[in-house]
């Protein structure tokens, strides 16, 4: 049995302010294998979004352990986090979080560059061929619909290769039939690279396509179940 790739350990995150201690998390415990595909349910509010901040070390917890390919990210400093998630974590947001002064071509080269990759052109043109953006390259963009926007998210997010893709609310600000495609090609991309996948979403049907879901309710695991075994309990 291969060992986790990700582990979330009895991790707890609160605030401080004026008006009290408010608590986020509660002992959230979860481990996920290599190439396994979790959706992270719960209503608006629940702790999904922080949780998923936590997992990628953008977010400190209040005290627990969070592991990512084997290493404690927590007992690193911020710029061996940051060194780990630009080799190891792929992110895609629900605002996309394209920089606008970069072209499609220049947004998915960044984080090869970042990484010391004398291919980040060639790399970023054929990633971006793959999502169906070969004639979008010097586009910017506030050019481009917001399902292009998110296909450039995804390429940036693949074309490191890695190990660990996280998804806040992917299809979010899509319409329908646009978020369908978007899915599509990101489960597609995931199963190609064999990357493990955790996503955020308030979507049944996205959240169905994964093999776990993780249901949190006020902070804390209200249920952590294979997909298949909620479908068979639909069909019975």
């Amino acid at each position: 049995m291969s060992d986790p790739i990700i582990s979330v350990e009895h991790v707890f995150k609160s605030v401080t302010d004026s008006t009290g201690t408010l608590d986020i998390l509660r002992d959230i415990d979860f481990s996920l294998k290599p190439q396994e595909t979790a959706a992270i349910v719960g209503a608006s509010g629940s702790g999904k979004s922080t949780l998923l901040s936590i997992v990628a070390g953008l977010d400190v917890p209040t005290r627990g352990t969070v592991r990512l390919t084997g290493q404690d990210i927590f007992a690193m400093g911020e710029d061996d986090r940051a060194a780990l998630r630009a080799t190891q974590v792929g992110f895609v947001f629900q605002s996309f979080q394209l920089l606008g002064n970069l072209t499609a071509l220049e947004n998915v080269m960044l984080p090869l560059e970042l990484a010391g990759r004398k291919d980040a052109r060639k790399a970023a043109s054929e990633m971006l061929a793959r999502v169906g953006l070969a004639q979008r390259l010097g586009h910017y963009p506030k050019v481009l619909s917001g399902g292009e926007q998110q296909r450039v998210a995804l390429a940036r997010a693949f074309v490191v290769q890695p190990a660990v893709l996280l998804a806040d609310e992917p299809t979010g600000s899509l319409d329908f039939a646009t978020g369908e495609t978007v899915m599509q090609l990101m489960f597609d991309l995931n199963r190609e690279q064999g990357t493990t996948l955790v996503l955020v979403t308030h979507d049944r049907a996205i959240a169905a396509r994964c093999q776990r879901r993780i249901t949190i309710e006020a902070g804390c695991i209200a249920s952590d179940i294979a997909t298949d075994q909620i479908n068979d309990k639909n069909t019975l």
